[in-house]
C-alpha cells in the first residue's frame, strides 16, 4: 500500500472580465501576483493603500494545467486537497465544478477519479470578491453589527460593515495598526493525492496523565481503509519505545485507540524551566505481508492545565506545566504580513527566536489574524514557547445561522486538530475583546454598542455570540483536543451569567487588557494601580526607526502631520498622543529623525513600569503579555520589534524586565523599595548591592545587602527613605545602580532615577567610547562613557541585534556587548561584526 502526493504548480491568473493571462505564484494572492506583474505599485509605500481597493471588487480567477502521472493514475483513489482558498472560491476541473469553497481557515478535499484525464487537465478556481459576497449577506441579514476595526470607509463602502459575514482573516479589512487589503487567492497550497487499499489520516498522541515517573496516553489513530481485514498496528518513538496490536479493519474511515506508556520520561518545558524535549512518534499499519503505511507526528509529554481556583483575592488565571505555576512572559502576535504568504521559515524563526532571547515563555495568538502556519507551532515547540491560541474571531459581533455556524464548526475541527500534537499550545480562546465590548450583562458598560439595537435583536445577537463561544468551540476543543482548556473570550472573569463575568481594569479574577494607558492618555504610573490576575493586553506605541520609516516615506514626509505619516498610523490621533506623553516624560526632541528615537525610548519605559509591576505581584498577577510582538506592514504601531525585523527600545527593555532572576526597584512617594522575582525552581542566596553615583560617576553613597529570593517567588527585599537617600543631593544629577550578585556572578542590575528624564540634566559633552574586544573578530565591544550617557543605542551596519541596547553608562562602570547577526540558517542568530558601527545617547537627540 502506498500514497501519492503531487503539489501542483504553474499557475496563470486574471480578472474574470480580462482576456490576458498572467503568472501566478502559488502560494499568494491577487495583490502580490499584481505586484509581480507591474500592474500595481508597492502597497506598503506611501499612500498607495488608497489606490488599490478597487482590486477587492472584482472577481479573480487561477488556472494550471497537469498531466496525471501513472504513479496517481494507478490508484483507486484520486483526490485535490486544497488547504487554504482565500475565501469564496467554484473550483472546476474539466470544466466541471466540483467545489464551492466559503472559509479560508478551512482544509477542502473533493473526490476526482472519475474526473481525472492522463493528459491535459485544467483545474480552474474562481474567486468571487469577498465584498460584493459580504453586502449580498449584509442586505440578506437585514442589519449589521458592529465591527469597528473593519475599515469600510477607505474600502469605499461609508459605514456597511462586511467582514463579520466572512470567515477570512479580520485584520484584512483593517485594523487599527494595520492596512485594508482584502486579498483573494490560493494561499496554501493544493494537491493531487492518490492511495489504494488504506492509509493513515492522523495521528493524536492524547496525553491523559503526564509526571516525571511515567507518561500516560492514547494513540488515536485515524485510518481510512477501502479493505476488510485484521492489520497489525505499532506504533514507535525515536527514543526506542515500541508498542504493537492487531486492529480490525472496515470500509470507510475508524479511529484505533492504543494505551502506552513511557517510564520516566524527558519532559517538555517552557524557556526558562528545562529542556523543550520532543519526541517523534511514528505509527505503522500492516495487512499480510504487504509493506504498510506510516504516518509520523512530533510532540512533547508535559502535563499543562489553566488553574483557576478561588482564593482570598478572587479567582486564580495561570498555567501549570509538568506541576509548577508558569508566570507567563510575552506578548501578543499580529500576522507578520499583510500577505501572510510573503512570511518565510527565516522571517518566523527571526521573531521566535527573538521571543526566546528576550526571556519570554509565552505568545498570543490574537484573534483577528489567521491560525499560524505549522512553521510557528514547530518554533514554538522546539524554543519553548507557550502559545495562548484565539480562535479567529475579533472586536465584532457575528451572524448565529445555521450554515455560519456549521462553517465555524467546520473550521474549529480542522485546526484543534491540525493544532493538537503540538505541546505548545497552552489555551484555545473563543475571541479577543467580544465579551467585554458587548458587556450584555450591564448595560453602561461595554463599547456603546447594545445600545444600537431593540431589546429583541440585542438579545438574539448575543444567543448568537453564546452558540458560538459558549457551546460549539468548547464541544470542539472538548471533542477532538481534551486535554487543553478553553476560555470563551479575552478578557473576561468567569460565566457568570451576570455582571460578574465582564471583565474590568482591576478585575480579581480572569484576565485584563488595561487600555487606560494610552486610549484614556492615564499616566504610566496607573500600571502600578491597575493589575489583576493576568494581564493579557495593554501597550504604548512607538515609530520604527528612521531606515524603516525611510522604506514607505520620502524625506519631505519627515514630519508627525504629514499626509505619509498619518497614513501609517492606524491609530487615530495616534502620532499625537505619543508627542502627548511624550512632553510628559521625556525632554524635547530637537528634530522629527530625534522623535523617532525618543518615542522608542518613551514606548520602553512605559512597558518597563508595566511589566514590573505585574512581576512583582507574582503570585497574585501570574501573567503579562504586551501588546504587540510584531508588525503587518510598516508602520508606527504598538509592535516591539518592526515590520523589518529590528528590535525597538522597547524589546530590550523588555528583555531585561523578563530576566528569570530579576530585580526591580519602585518609588513610592519618600520610599524606595527594592523588589526580586524569580521564575527558577532554586532559591537564590546573595547580595543586593546599590551605590547612588552622581551622573561623573563620582560615587555619594553605597551599601550592601544579604538577601534570599524563594524559588519562583517575587518577594520585597528592604526599602529607603528617599529625602534621607538625597539629603541635599540634586535629585536631576543623581543615579542609583542596585546589583543583585550571587557568589561573585551579576544576576541583574537595574538604574533608578529621582526624576523623570524631561528634569535629567544629562549636558551636552557626552562622550561614549567603544572598543573592541580582542580576540572576538570584530563581534564584541566594551563601551564606556565620560558622563552619564542615558539610552545608549547601537546601530549596526549588518541586519541583526546586540545582546543589550538602550542602556544606560555610568561614568567607571564599563559595559559589554556582543553583536548577533540575522541568520538565514536553523540559527536564527550567529555571532558577527556589525559592520559599521554607530553609537549615540539622548544627549544627541535632545533640544538644546
Amino acid at each position: 500500500m502506498s500514497e501519492y502526493k503531487q503539489k501542483l504548480k504553474d499557475w496563470k491568473f486574471k480578472s474574470t472580465d480580462d482576456h490576458a493571462w498572467l503568472q501566478a505564484c502559488v502560494p499568494g494572492c491577487v495583490h502580490l501576483d499584481l505586484l509581480n506583474n507591474g500592474i500595481i505599485t508597492n502597497p506598503f509605500e506611501g499612500t498607495n493603500e488608497k489606490q488599490l481597493q478597487w482590486i477587492d471588487r472584482k472577481d479573480w480567477e487561477y488556472v494550471t494545467d497537469f498531466d496525471a502521472p501513472r504513479e496517481l493514475l494507478d490508484h483507486s483513489h484520486s483526490e485535490l486537497v486544497f488547504e487554504c482558498l482565500d475565501t469564496y472560491a467554484e473550483i472546476y476541473l474539466n470544466d466541471k465544478h466540483v467545489l464551492t469553497a466559503d472559509n479560508m481557515f478551512r482544509t477542502w478535499t473533493v473526490d476526482i477519479k472519475s474526473l481525472l484525464l492522463e493528459r491535459g487537465n485544467r483545474l480552474r478556481v474562481v474567486f468571487r470578491s469577498p465584498i460584493e459576497a459580504g453586502l449580498a449577506k449584509l442586505e440578506a441579514n437585514g442589519f449589521g453589527y458592529p465591527a469597528p476595526n473593519d475599515d469600510s470607509v477607505t474600502g469605499g463602502l461609508d459605514d456597511r460593515k462586511v467582514s463579520v459575514f466572512s470567515r477570512k482573516a479580520p485584520f484584512h479589512y483593517g485594523w487599527d495598526w494595520g492596512p485594508r487589503f482584502v486579498t483573494s487567492g490560493i494561499s496554501k497550497d493544493i494537491s493531487l493525492v492518490g492511495w489504494t487499499g488504506y492509509r493513515i489520516k492522523d495521528v493524536f498522541i492524547q496525553q491523559t496523565e503526564v509526571s516525571a515517573r511515567s507518561a500516560r496516553a492514547k494513540a488515536l489513530v485515524e485510518i481510512q481503509s477501502e479493505l476488510e481485514g485484521t492489520v497489525e498496528l505499532s506504533v514507535a518513538t525515536d527514543e526506542g519505545h515500541r508498542w504493537v496490536q492487531p486492529a480490525r479493519l472496515v470500509a470507510g474511515i475508524q479511529t484505533v485507540e492504543m494505551s502506552i506508556e513511557i517510564e520516566s520520561p524527558k519532559l517538555w518545558w517552557s524557556r526558562g524551566l528545562g529542556e523543550a524535549k520532543l519526541y517523534a512518534f511514528e505509527a505503522k499499519i500492516r495487512l499480510g505481508k504487504d509493506e504498510g503505511v506510516s504516518r509520523s507526528v512530533r510532540t512533547g509529554l508535559r502535563s499543562l492545565k489553566l488553574i483557576r481556583k478561588p482564593d482570598e483575592r478572587g479567582t486564580s488565571f495561570y498555567f501549570e506545566l509538568n506541576g509548577i505555576p508558569v508566570f507567563a512572559k510575552g506578548a501578543n502576535h499580529i500576522p507578520n504580513d499583510s500577505f501572510f504568504t510573503e512570511v518565510t521559515s527565516e522571517r518566523y524563526r527571526h521573531e521566535i527566536a527573538s521571543a526566546a532571547e528576550s526571556n519570554f515563555n509565552m505568545l498570543r495568538i490574537w484573534g483577528g489574524g489567521i491560525y499560524e502556519q505549522d512553521v510557528f507551532y514547530d518554533l514554538c515547540d522546539e524554543y519553548g514557547i507557550l502559545v495562548w491560541q484565539d480562535f479567529m474571531f475579533a472586536c465584532s459581533m457575528y451572524p448565529g445561522d445555521e450554515a455560519f455556524l456549521d462553517s465555524v464548526r467546520g473550521e474549529a475541527v480542522d485546526n484543534v486538530r491540525r493544532l493538537r500534537n503540538h505541546p505548545c499550545i497552552a489555551l484555545w480562546c473563543g475571541n479577543n475583546e467580544i465579551d467585554t465590548a458587548w458587556s450584555h450583562y450591564k448595560e453602561d458598560a461595554g463599547w456603546g454598542w447594545k445600545q444600537q439595537y431593540t431589546a429583541e435583536l440585542r438579545e438574539k445577537i448575543w444567543a448568537d455570540y453564546e452558540a458560538i463561544f459558549h457551546r460549539l468551540l468548547p464541544e470542539v476543543v472538548a471533542e477532538h483536543a481534551p486535554q487543553t482548556d478553553y476560555w470563551p473570550s479575552s478578557p473576561m472573569q468567569a460565566v457568570t451569567n451576570d455582571g460578574g463575568q465582564h471583565a474590568t481594569n482591576n478585575s480579581s479574577s480572569g484576565d485584563i487588557h488595561f487600555w487606560a494607558v494610552w486610549h484614556s492618555s492615564e499616566p504610566f504610573e496607573n500600571y502600578k494601580l491597575n493589575v489583576g490576575r493576568f494581564m493579557s493586553e495593554y501597550g504604548f506605541q512607538s515609530f520604527p526607526e528612521y531606515d524603516t520609516v525611510r522604506t514607505y516615506a520620502s524625506e519631505d514626509q519627515m514630519a508627525l502631520d504629514s499626509e505619509v505619516m498619518l497614513h501609517h498610523q492606524k491609530n487615530g490621533r495616534g502620532n499625537f498622543l505619543i508627542k502627548e506623553y511624550s512632553d510628559k516624560y521625556l525632554q524635547e526632541p530637537k528634530d522629527f529623525v530625534s522623535f523617532l528615537y525618543m518615542s522608542q525610548v518613551l514606548q520602553a519605559e512605559g512597558m518597563k513600569m508595566a511589566i514590573e509591576a505585574h512581576r512583582r505581584q507574582k503570585d497574585y498577577c501570574m501573567g503579562t503579555l504586551y501588546w504587540q510582538m510584531n508588525d503587518c506592514w510598516p508602520v508606527a504601531s504598538w509592535s516591539s520589534m518592526d515590520y523589518l525585523g529590528r528590535w525597538k527600545a522597547v524589546q530590550y527593555y523588555a528583555r531585561r524586565s523578563f530576566r528569570d532572576v530579576s530585580i526591580s526597584i519602585d518609588q513610592n512617594e519618600d520610599r524606595l523599595e527594592f523588589h526580586a522575582v524569580s521564575d527558577i525552581l532554586a532559591p537564590v542566596s546573595g547580595a543586593l548591592e546599590w551605590s547612588l553615583y552622581d551622573f561623573q560617576g563620582n560615587v555619594l553613597k553605597q551599601s550592601n545587602h544579604p538577601v534570599v529570593v524563594p524559588a519562583n517567588k517575587a518577594v520585597k527585599l528592604f526599602d529607603l527613605s528617599i529625602s534621607d537617600l538625597l539629603g541635599d543631593f540634586d535629585p536631576a544629577r543623581t543615579v542609583l545602580q542596585a546589583r543583585l550578585v550571587q557568589g561573585g556572578k551579576l544576576l541583574d542590575s537595574k538604574e533608578h532615577y529621582f526624576a523623570y528624564m524631561k528634569h535629567l540634566e544629562l549636558g551636552t559633552g557626552t562622550e561614549i567610547e567603544a572598543t573592541e574586544v580582542e580576540g572576538s573578530f570584530g563581534s564584541e565591544f566594551v563601551l564606556t562613557s565620560s558622563s552619564l550617557a542615558k539610552q545608549v543605542w547601537l546601530k549596526s551596519e549588518e541586519e541583526g541585534v546586540f545582546t543589550d541596547n538602550f542602556f544606560d553608562l555610568i561614568p567607571g562602570i564599563p559595559k559589554t556587548v556582543r553583536f548577533l547577526k540575522r541568520n538565514s540558517g536553523d540559527t536564527a542568530f550567529a555571532t558577527a561584526s556589525p559592520g559599521k558601527l554607530e553609537v549615540s545617547s539622548m544627549a544627541d537627540y535632545v533640544s538644546r
